[in-house]
C-alpha cells in the first residue's frame, strides 16, 4: 500500500487544515470569512473526488480521510454555531450524537471481532447533504446578514429529522450485523 500523499490527499489535507480556520473565524464572528473557508472546502471537497477520479489516483489513505475531513469540518462548525449562539445546541447535539454513535458502533465491532463495512446509505447521503447546505444558509445568511428565520426554522428540522432517521439506520444496520 502507498500511503504517500497524491495531489486529491492533499487537498484532503488542505481541507482538515481548513478545520480551525473556520473555527476561528465563527468564533470572532468574521461571517464572510467563515463563509469563504467553508465554500473553499466544499469545493476542495469535490475537486479531490474529482482528480481521484478522473487520473485514477484513489488510494486507500484518501477513502478514509476524505469522509473524516467532512465530518471533522461539519461538527465544528455545529458546535461552533451553537457555542456563539448562533444555532440550538440541541442541534449540535444532535449532529454530533449520531456520529460518535457510528464511530463507537464501529469500534465496537472491530473489538467484538465483527468488523463491519461502512457504506453509506441515501439516508445518509441526503443527512450530509442537508447538514452541509443548512451550514452554508446559515453562514451565508450571517455573512450577508439575511434574517429568513422562516428558512432557517425549516432547515433545522430538516436536518435534525434526517440526522435522527439516518442515526436509526445506521443503528438498526449495526444490530442486525452484530445479531448474525
Amino acid at each position: 500500500m502507498n500511503y504517500l500523499p497524491n495531489l486529491p490527499n492533499l487537498i484532503t489535507i488542505g481541507r482538515f487544515l481548513l478545520v480551525p480556520f473556520v473555527v476561528a473565524m465563527i468564533g470572532q464572528s468574521s461571517w464572510g470569512l467563515a463563509f469563504a473557508g467553508f465554500v473553499i472546502a466544499g469545493v476542495s471537497d469535490g475537486l479531490d473526488g474529482w482528480i481521484a477520479r478522473r487520473f485514477d489516483m484513489r488510494s486507500e489513505l484518501g477513502a478514509y480521510m476524505d469522509p473524516l475531513a467532512d465530518k471533522a469540518l461539519l461538527i465544528c462548525i455545529y458546535v461552533s454555531l451553537a457555542v456563539v449562539g448562533q444555532l440550538p445546541a440541541w442541534l449540535a447535539i444532535v449532529v454530533v450524537s449520531r456520529d460518535v454513535m457510528i464511530m463507537g458502533a464501529v469500534v465496537l465491532s472491530w473489538l467484538l471481532s465483527k468488523p463491519i463495512a461502512i457504506n453509506p446509505s441515501y439516508i445518509s447521503k441526503a443527512n450530509t447533504l442537508a447538514q452541509i447546505a443548512f451550514a452554508a444558509l446559515i453562514l451565508w445568511s450571517l455573512t450577508y446578514g439575511v434574517d429568513d428565520s422562516l428558512w432557517l426554522r425549516a432547515g433545522m428540522l430538516l436536518v435534525a429529522s434526517l440526522t435522527i432517521i439516518s442515526a436509526g439506520a445506521y443503528l438498526a444496520r449495526w444490530l442486525k450485523h452484530m445479531a448474525s
